[in-house]
């Protein structure tokens, strides 16, 4: 007789369903937490500082050829007068777009900005070196905005698209200059837009990380009117936070103002622009925080000594002539070269990205 059959255990499925749920459901918990931590593996296997740690001279040296403060100047003066025709036509369109879409200053506002400093200075600017520190005194009014009055809203947005449409378009007419191909500025106004909104972004993340900086002017502006300045150790401690939210700002923009160049690539995403100059910045941040830095002075000294003699001689000329105190000559210069410092910026910017990335060496 052939042996009984055992009787066979079958698997209970609903504890085996069961348990291969609660499996997925960890899985698809843990794939996030998984993420983050490979993310940070990466970032920390790029970067060789560490919170709280002295970082060794040997981790973070990493060489960076550059040419002289006055001779990249240079390189980018010559670059541009080059091609001085197309980014001509840029400054011009730049300068009626804005006329048309957010207006130029006030020629009134500044009549009476004039009269009211004659009126409250005195005799305290007699001679020639009083006109220059009066003209000096009104370049800093004028330049800081003393004449823009209170923009609505539709013009502040307009002025905003018209800075970054000159910005994309000053950096894809050098990007393709610099390739060898012709291009006309019609190439250039077609084209630069396609990674607005890219840029768009990463101008917000530069915004945000103004944040500190503001916090600074604002606690000075307030400091300053309630006399807390005055004291000692306050004035001090005051001055030690105000410059660490600076250094703070400084630190984040450096890199940020590279992402605006790296996101206009095709296909680069906001966060890998951020991300990738981030590792350019690797043992470098310092020398391209000194060469923005020499490009700001460039730029005050350049509109000091251009606008400084203008507005002596609108005041000598209006003076003589009353008739034509309605020309708006100080207005219609502070918008000219406005956006010439546009081009000149955006130029500046593209250039050293260029000579960073022509040398490829890594962190030690």
């Amino acid at each position: 007789m052939s042996a009984a059959k055992k009787p066979v255990n079958k698997p209970n499925t609903k504890k085996s369903q069961k348990f291969g749920a609660i499996i997925k459901i960890i899985a698809i918990l843990l794939v996030p937490f998984l993420a983050i931590k490979n993310r940070m593996t990466k970032y920390l296997s790029r970067r060789p500082h560490r919170s709280f740690r002295p970082t060794r001279r040997r981790d973070y040296v990493r060489t960076l050829k550059l040419p002289g403060y006055f001779a990249f100047t240079k390189h980018v003066r010559q670059t541009l007068w080059k091609n001085r025709k197309t980014f001509l036509i840029l400054a011009l369109v730049y300068i009626i777009l804005t006329a048309l879409m957010v207006g130029i200053a006030s020629q009134d506002v500044y009549g009476n900005l004039v009269d009211t400093f004659n009126a409250t200075s005195g005799d305290g600017f007699g001679g020639i070196l009083g006109e220059v520190g009066k003209a000096g005194l009104l370049f800093v009014s004028t330049a800081t905005g003393g004449l823009s009055g209170s923009l609505s809203e539709a013009q502040q947005i307009f002025g905003g698209l018209i800075i970054l449409m000159a910005w994309l378009t000053s950096v894809w007419l050098l990007r393709n200059i610099l390739a060898g191909h012709k291009v006309k500025f019609r190439d250039g106004l077609y084209n630069a837009g396609a990674p607005i909104l890219p840029t768009l972004l990463v101008a917000l993340i530069l915004i945000i990380q103004l944040i500190p900086a503001a916090l600074a002017l604002i606690g000075f502006g307030a400091a300053s009117s309630t006399g807390f300045l005055n004291g000692g150790i306050e004035a001090m401690l005051f001055w030690v936070v105000a410059g660490l939210l600076l250094m703070i700002s400084l630190y984040f923009i450096t890199s940020t103002i590279f992402a605006l160049i790296i996101v206009t690539l095709p296909g680069t995403y906001p966060f890998a622009a951020i991300k990738m100059a981030g590792d350019l910045m690797i043992g470098r941040r310092i020398k391209i925080l000194l060469r923005l830095l020499w490009l700001i002075v460039g730029v005050v000294f350049t509109w000091a000594i251009i606008m400084i003699p203008i507005i002596i001689f609108d005041g000598w000329l209006k003076l003589t002539f009353s008739a034509i105190d309605w020309l708006p000559i100080i207005p219609v210069f502070i918008l000219a070269l406005g956006s010439l410092t546009v081009i000149w910026a955006s130029s500046y910017v593209y250039l050293l990205y260029r000579k960073v990335i022509e040398d490829e060496s890594d962190p030690a």
